[in-house]
């Protein structure tokens, strides 16, 4: 690219840029999956990247196997409701337009004169407002009240409330994207949002809009502004790679991988997961197995169904065997839950196989016994993948009504005690 290029001619590598795809770029530039935005663009642009990634993305639309492809039109995110707290939120919303007892308007126009005569904007007032915005004017008076905000506090102290994943959630909810990164690349806040979960926020969105260029240099910005990458960074960063599908994901993921092994940072599985899928759609076998050796607990439909595409397309077809066999013996117990194969997983796989007469044969005999046995599903890798579990919230939440007595609405402790 034109910055590496002009780095290499320095003699120096800038540190920001820590692999090669990550190009200092404008905002604007949006590229979906399928097709890219039209925006407008503040500055220069790298079109040498942008076309590369788009005819990577093309090249891999028309190659790819059909385990690859999700329903058209199916919305993508990643993160549980636990970490983007979206419920959450908008239940604090309700409560407040409630204590102001209707009178938006009015709170608005305070807060704009407020701006015009330089009064100090308090804490409490910039809470207010942002879970008072319901439209995208609203959103821009906020921005003004957030840049007045930052220049009288950036000096806080450490602990002070963030606000940058409350801006981020207001975003997610009004599918604002573009607010959302302009604030977030510009350093005139810088430090506002100090926060990994700013970032994740605003990653997931992207990510659930098809918007995985921008995705991808959210990530950068990350990285430049030294924000901590944590659990879910990394995740969101390998799915990112995942969907790009271009020659750089699989370097990447490699990278990626081992920043985190050596600052000790822990991995999700789902987070492998979509390191040995990126690798596979890059044909990298051997680098897809390597992945998926570094999953420490492979007991999931997920794993299961990578794992025989990853043995098929290494050779190992005795090891394919017994792992569906093993399911399929597995599937013949109402004690244990039954792994499932993706109905063009095993397509894949027999694509594979279609040179070898023998294990064909056998795989045919087990296919037809897993089908009888109801354990093919329709869902295609890329659904399994991109499938967001349930947040723990949700269980804690139940765990807390069990723990209140029903007749005094009392932990069962205290309702003993009183009587």
């Amino acid at each position: 690219t034109p910055a590496l290029a002009s780095q290499g001619r320095e003699g120096r590598v800038n540190s920001i840029y820590w692999w090669p795809l990550f190009p200092a770029r404008p905002w604007a530039q949006m590229v979906r999956s399928d097709d890219r935005m039209a925006a407008a663009v503040a500055g220069g642009s790298n079109r040498i990247l942008r076309e590369s990634i788009k005819r990577s993305m093309l090249r891999s639309a028309a190659v790819t196997s059909g385990c690859w492809r999700g329903p058209h039109g199916a919305k993508r995110y990643l993160l549980t409701d636990d970490i983007i707290r979206l419920q959450e939120f908008q239940q604090k919303k309700v409560a407040t337009e409630h204590q102001i007892y209707g009178n938006k308007d009015s709170y608005f126009r305070n807060i704009e004169e407020k701006l015009k005569k330089n009064g100090i904007i308090l804490k409490d007032e910039l809470k207010t407002l942002l879970h008072l915005c319901q439209t995208p004017d609203d959103v821009e008076i906020a921005k003004n009240v957030i840049y007045r905000y930052h220049t009288e506090n950036r000096n806080v102290a450490f602990g002070e409330f963030k606000f940058g994943p409350l801006f981020m959630r207001l975003c997610y909810e009004m599918d604002l994207e573009v607010p959302a990164i302009e604030l977030i690349k510009d350093q005139t806040l810088h430090g506002f949002f100090s926060d990994s979960t700013s970032f994740n926020i605003l990653m997931d969105l992207l990510f659930k809009k098809g918007h995985y260029e921008s995705a991808w240099e959210v990530l950068g910005e990350m990285k430049k502004q030294h924000v901590k990458f944590i659990k879910d960074t990394y995740l969101l960063a390998f799915a990112i790679c995942y969907k790009l599908n271009i020659p750089e994901s699989c370097k990447i993921c490699t990278k990626l991988l081992e920043e985190a092994q050596l600052k000790g940072d822990n991995m999700t599985r789902r987070a492998y997961c979509f390191a040995v899928a990126c690798a596979l759609k890059q044909n990298d076998v051997v680098k897809a197995r390597s992945f998926y050796s570094q999953i420490m607990n492979t007991e999931s439909r997920l794993c299961s169904n990578l794992n025989i595409i990853v043995q098929a397309k290494t050779g190992a077809l005795e090891d394919l065997m017994q792992t569906l066999e093993a399911a399929l013996d597995m599937g013949t117990s109402q004690l244990v839950k039954r792994t499932e194969f993706s109905e063009q997983v095993l397509a894949t796989v027999r694509e594979e196989l279609q040179e070898n007469s023998v294990f064909r044969a056998r795989l045919e005999d087990i296919c037809a016994k897993l089908q009888a046995s109801g354990q093919v599903t329709k869902l295609t890798l890329d659904d399994m993948l991109c499938q967001t579990p349930y947040g723990k919230k949700r269980h804690m939440q139940l765990l807390k009504q069990e723990q209140t007595s029903r007749r005094t609405f009392r932990p069962p402790k205290s309702a003993l005690l009183a009587e």
